[in-house]
């Protein structure tokens, strides 16, 4: 059987419904929210894996994990992502980036590529939360000098407990996240 699975920094539920405040000032922006309870910060997206290869992703993140610490992150801006693309594809929160956050993952995808395959992604990791997806073909219908402006500064922190090895099971009215492994930092 395969799975889609991705590692994930999922957001405190006082964060989420913070967020989610954020997506009505907008409304005229051709746009298909995320639901609050999928709202998160991918930290690797490994796509499909086999059963075998899901139980050594568990294993080896439970490892790799446990021996960071927790820490913090500040999400710090609303706008249209990813940077420099046109027409935008989503309306992103990023968060600062952060030197705990990047060693964790950079450790983690290593310990990961020698036990299974993956695309490794080669940009600098930015951390950031789609809050939401452009209808491109909308998108192209308004007059450019129509289009929202989407550039919010925010001021959200928080603590990051764990990280979760989850998987992705598209349905018909969007993804659904499950975590499969909660993997609590020291």
């Amino acid at each position: 059987m395969r799975h889609r699975i991705f590692i994930a920094v999922n957001l405190p539920k006082e964060i989420r419904k913070q967020l989610v405040n954020y997506q009505s000032k907008w409304p005229e922006l051709p746009i298909k929210w995320t639901k609050p309870e999928n709202l998160h910060i991918t930290l690797i997206f490994l796509g499909d894996v086999n059963d075998s290869e899901l139980v050594e992703i568990c294993k080896t993140s439970k490892e790799i994990i446990e021996q960071h610490d927790s820490l913090g992150i500040n999400l710090n801006e609303i706008c249209y992502g990813p940077p420099k693309k046109m027409p935008p594809r989503m309306v992103w929160v990023k968060g600062e980036k952060s030197q705990e956050l990047s060693d964790l993952k950079r450790d983690l995808e290593s310990a990961l590529l020698e036990r299974i395959n993956f695309h490794q992604e080669n940009r600098a990791f930015s951390p950031h939360i789609t809050l939401g997806r452009i209808r491109t073909w909308d998108w192209s219908k308004i007059e450019p000098e129509e289009r929202p402006e989407v550039n919010e500064i925010i001021d959200l922190g928080f603590e990051v407990g764990s990280i979760d090895v989850m998987e992705s099971e598209l349905k018909r009215d969007g993804p659904k996240y499950i975590i499969l492994e909660p993997c609590v930092l020291k």
